[in-house]
Formats: C-alpha cells, sequence, structure tokens
C-alpha cells in the first residue's frame, strides 16, 4: 500500500470513519431508500414519510451524496445511486448489514481496547451474554442479523458452486447451514447429489420451508443438533461456511473432532472462509478478524493456522480454492 500523499488527513479521515458508518445506519433506520424507491425525492416530503426534521434531513442526504449514496439534483431533490439502491428493504439488500454494523456492531467495537486487553469479546461484556443466546432471546435483532448474513454473504454462494467442483461427492451434509442457502444452491447444479442440512432445531423448522420451495425436498434431509455435541453422520463431503470463524481454537477443535468422529477416513471437509494474506497488503479479512475477537470471540485465520487446526483434528489440508469473492474453500480429508 503506497504511503498518503498527506498523511494527517488521511488519518483523520480514518479516525472520523464512524460518521459514515453511522450516517449510512441512520439514513438505513430511516427508511429513506425505501421512499426514494416509491417516488418521493422531495427532502420535505421524505421528512414527513420518515418524521424527521426536513433541515436535518436535507444534511443527512447531502453529507451521503457526496460519498456517492444518494444524489441531489439542481432542485434540491434526492434521487438513487447504486450504493444507495442497496439500502432498499428487500431480500439480499445492504439495507440489514447496516442497521447491524450501526446497531450491536457499533457498540461492541466501542470497547474494542478491552478486548485487546483481554483477548475476550466485548459483545459478552456490554450485554451480559454471549452474542447467539443474546440473539436468541431478541427475535427482531436476530431477524437483522439472518437479513445481515444474507446481504454479506450472498455473494458468496454463486462464488463458491462456481469455484469448486462438486464431480464424485454423493452425499454432502452443511454443517450449521442456516436457511440452506448454499446447500440449496448446490444440489440444483448437481442433480445427482444428495444433501443433508444439519443446523439447531428452530433453524431446521424454518429450512424445512425453504427447502421445500426449492423443491430439494426428496433430495435434501433435515436434520436437528448442535455441532458442539455432534455432527450428523452417512456424508462422504462435509461443508461449513462461515462456522469455523465464528470460534476460538479449543471451540473449533471441538467442532471439527465431532465432524472426524462421523466421517470415514478419506471423506472430504470442505471449509468456506476468508484465509488472511500475510505481509501489509490491505485485507478486508483483516478487519473481519478484529470484528470476530469483539462480537463471537472467533477470528480469521492463515493458511498455517488453519492447517494446524485440521491436523490436530485428524484432518489433511489439501489445497485452498479461491473464489472471486473474499472467501476460500479449503478442501481437507480425514486421515
Amino acid at each position: 500500500m503506497s504511503a498518503p500523499t498527506n498523511p494527517r488527513l488521511e488519518l483523520l479521515k480514518l479516525t472520523t470513519g464512524y460518521w459514515i458508518s453511522q450516517a449510512i445506519n441512520a439514513a438505513a433506520k430511516l427508511g429513506v431508500a425505501d421512499h426514494i424507491e416509491a417516488g418521493v425525492r422531495d427532502p420535505k416530503i421524505l421528512a414527513h414519510k420518515t418524521q424527521t426534521q426536513p433541515h436535518a434531513l436535507y444534511r443527512l442526504l447531502r453529507a451521503l451524496a457526496s460519498i456517492g449514496i444518494f444524489k441531489e439534483d439542481a432542485a434540491g431533490h434526492f434521487d438513487h445511486t447504486p450504493m444507495s439502491e442497496l439500502l432498499v428493504d428487500r431480500l439480499g439488500s445492504m439495507r440489514a448489514p447496516s442497521l447491524l454494523n450501526g446497531d450491536e456492531h457499533y457498540a461492541s467495537w466501542g470497547d474494542l481496547v478491552y478486548s485487546v486487553q483481554t483477548g475476550q469479546p466485548a459483545f459478552d461484556r456490554i450485554y451480559g451474554k454471549p452474542i447467539f443466546p443474546w440473539l436468541a432471546e431478541h427475535p427482531e435483532q436476530a431477524k437483522i442479523f439472518d437479513a445481515a448474513m444474507t446481504g454479506i454473504h450472498g455473494p458468496e454462494t454463486q462464488a463458491m458452486v462456481d469455484a469448486y467442483d462438486f464431480t464424485g461427492i454423493q452425499r454432502l451434509v452443511d454443517i450449521g447451514g442456516g436457511n440452506g442457502t448454499l446447500l440449496c444452491a448446490i444440489l440444483q447444479k448437481q442433480p445427482a447429489l444428495q444433501g443433508i442440512l444439519y443446523d439447531l432445531p428452530g433453524v431446521i423448522e424454518r429450512s424445512k420451508v425453504r427447502i421445500a420451495e426449492q423443491g430439494l425436498a426428496d433430495r435434501c434431509e433435515c436434520v436437528a443438533g448442535s455441532f458442539f455435541e455432534s455432527v450428523a453422520p452417512g456424508g462422504d463431503a462435509y461443508l461449513m461456511r462461515h462456522i469455523i470463524h465464528d470460534w476460538n481454537d479449543e471451540q473449533c477443535h471441538t467442532i471439527l473432532s465431532h465432524c472426524r468422529r462421523a466421517m470415514q477416513p478419506g471423506n472430504k471437509l470442505l471449509i468456506i472462509e476468508c484465509v488472511i494474506e500475510p505481509g501489509n497488503a490491505p485485507g478486508w479479512s483483516k478487519f473481519l478478524d478484529l470484528n470476530m475477537l469483539v462480537l463471537p470471540g472467533g477470528m480469521e485465520r492463515t493458511e498455517a493456522e488453519f492447517r494446524t487446526l485440521l491436523t490436530k483434528a485428524g484432518f489433511e489440508l489439501k489445497r485452498i480454492v479461491p473464489t472471486r469473492t473474499e472467501v476460500s474453500v479449503l478442501e481437507s480429508v480425514a486421515r
């Protein structure tokens, strides 16, 4: 990364980065993008629709327009840009990630020093318990979290399916597969493949509906359980997307050991995660790693760290298949 021409100004921009994230969060909460999508362009009418003070809303939109989110015309009316269209409330949009990053995530990052000092999640200290049990008790925030994961990771699904060849696999177990989006995409591309979706009981009940809607109920078995207790047997390949990065090494060893017990020697384990590159090159995964520190207490990992983790649990890392997104497919086999 080249040195900035004005280090003081560049550092100032970075230290005030939360100004931008909170401005986006405010626009997302107010539903501004949805009203503009419906044809409301006048900031005074937008203020009425969003129950905001007109001049204050105008100032918010003016600031966002200066960075390419919305655009103002000569009459002072606002319209969409490619980025602001992503804030419209629909499946796979970036509205939910904008809400998520501006609320619980924002509060947890505000206590980053605590996490760096202790190695423990700031979320637990602020909210009184780990993030996943907390979400289970707060269904509205859980809905935003689920939608945010779709918005953030949605493009990875097709990229992963395009990058990795599933030929030869007969029965694929998706561990912690959530609503089944990835497994359904794989089954659609591989008509001879059978699937098992494995997740917590409440998640599985919701997933059955989506799988049936995709016409895949006869090819995809839904099994309820916790990967901290066991993993569904019966697959010749097992898959985990964004599971390992949520947990520390000891917890990951438990998960991977349960996978190994369910597998036969030579069975494949496919882990879809970011792989941190060495050196000073910029990388989204290096800051995602800090997000894992302050929220669930997990981490992003380097190739060497993945190799150590897998070897200890009885796997051999064979290759890393990159995709056109930030994630790669780490292919291992059970020894």
